[in-house]
């Protein structure tokens, strides 16, 4: 089979919910990413064969397909099809996956895979608000809230209070000095935005980091999720707004089109967890991962575990023997956001700028999904 290589990605800045993004449809907010990423990539758009989009509320302006609309604003050929898919918080990632396989079965050698989520204009859950489950399901599952199934697993995992703190206020601590050097003004495409004035602006910071963050704010947090719980908004990721993507290529493409490719995937996994505990998913996803590739976690140089709550990135290191001192080293979801369909790529684009930030060689990207799932992805810088 062919290898596949990540010719070049670019992410938005993340934006608060009702904050830069506020006024940005996200069709178009998407087109504007996919418009920067081909101009970085230095592709011409007319050679794209698909472009898969990942996104988790497709409702309002993320119905109708966004993939495909949004590569139409962008000014792709018509001839450039577009699908958008949903495996939940991991959807991004799960459309690197399937490009990646696309490529390596032979059937296509340039596709661009991303996600969006405006969770501002298309809220959280407002896909679902005539749904429940159904019977037979919850005959034999047990389904909860997200957050439930974070305080079950910050009560299997013995994490306190304390240390769930401890660790949201190390996220935006690691976010802030990362914003005040600079770590990620390469990897962000400025999107210009309209305001409620009128004005035009340009976004490209991100506004979820809290410089003055402190233990004692956290602390005071009320439990969002159960009177005597452990979760808060504080220890939880932030809603947000945002869109991201990547340019995949089969190796001999991006040679013959005289291109320098910034990382080869060399591992994939998906599996499916405990729908009721729900988020542990990432610790089978990334021993999958790396049975695969034959590496270790060792081995791995930096890994970007997604915040979703703050006991899954801790429960991860736990289960994996990992060093935290290589974990979500710039900030997580918890202080950067997590603007649901583009987390995946947004995240894969950090882990790629990090490497070569630092000069390593491996990262592994991990994220949990509703429903119980979870993607790994392992990728080798090209140095």
């Amino acid at each position: 089979m062919r290898n596949v290589v990540i010719v070049e990605g670019c992410r938005t800045a993340v934006g608060k919910r009702k904050g830069a993004f506020a006024n940005c449809r996200p069709d178009e907010l998407l087109a504007q990413v996919l418009q920067a990423l081909t101009a970085r990539a230095r592709v011409n758009k007319d050679i794209v064969e698909d472009i898969i989009i990942g996104c988790v509320t497709q409702v309002n302006e993320q119905a109708m397909n966004i993939a495909r609309t949004a590569s139409l604003i962008a000014g792709f050929p018509e001839h450039v099809p577009g699908v958008t898919i949903d495996r939940q918080c991991g959807s991004s990632e799960q459309a690197v996956h399937f490009a990646a396989q696309a490529i390596m079965a032979g059937d296509m050698d340039v596709i661009i895979a991303g996600g969006v989520e405006s969770m501002t204009r298309a809220p959280m859950f407002s896909n679902l608000r005539k749904v429940q489950s159904s019977p037979k399901l919850t005959k034999n599952y047990r389904i909860v809230n997200q957050g439930i199934a974070a305080e079950m697993i910050a009560e299997k995992w013995r994490l306190s209070r304390k240390q769930l703190d401890d660790y949201a206020l190390r996220s935006h601590k690691l976010a802030v000095r990362a914003l005040q050097n600079n770590y990620f003004s390469k990897e962000i495409a400025p999107i210009e935005v309209v305001d409620r004035t009128g004005m035009v602006k340009i976004i490209d910071r991100d506004e979820g980091p809290r410089e003055n963050a402190h233990i004692e704010a956290l602390e005071a947090l009320d439990p969002v999720f159960q009177e005597s719980g452990r979760i808060t908004a504080g220890n939880a990721s932030q809603i947000s707004d945002g869109a991201s993507a990547v340019i995949l290529m089969a190796e001999n493409k991006a040679d013959a089109l005289g291109l320098k490719p910034k990382a080869r995937i060399i591992a994939r996994s998906v599996v499916g967890s405990d729908p009721t505990l729900m988020l542990t998913g990432p610790i089978a996803a990334t021993k999958k991962a790396l049975d695969r590739c034959g590496l270790t976690i060792e081995q791995i140089d930096r890994y970007e575990i997604n915040e979703a709550f703050a006991p899954v990135p801790l429960a991860w290191l736990h289960e994996v023997e990992g060093d935290i001192h290589k974990l979500n080293v710039n900030g997580g979801a918890i202080a950067l956001g997590h603007p649901l369909g583009a987390t995946g790529t947004k995240l894969l684009v950090s882990l790629m700028y990090e490497l070569e930030r630092i000069n390593g060689t491996y990262g592994l990207l991990s994220i949990c999904e509703g429903m119980g799932m979870a993607n790994a992805t392992i990728i080798e810088r090209i140095k």
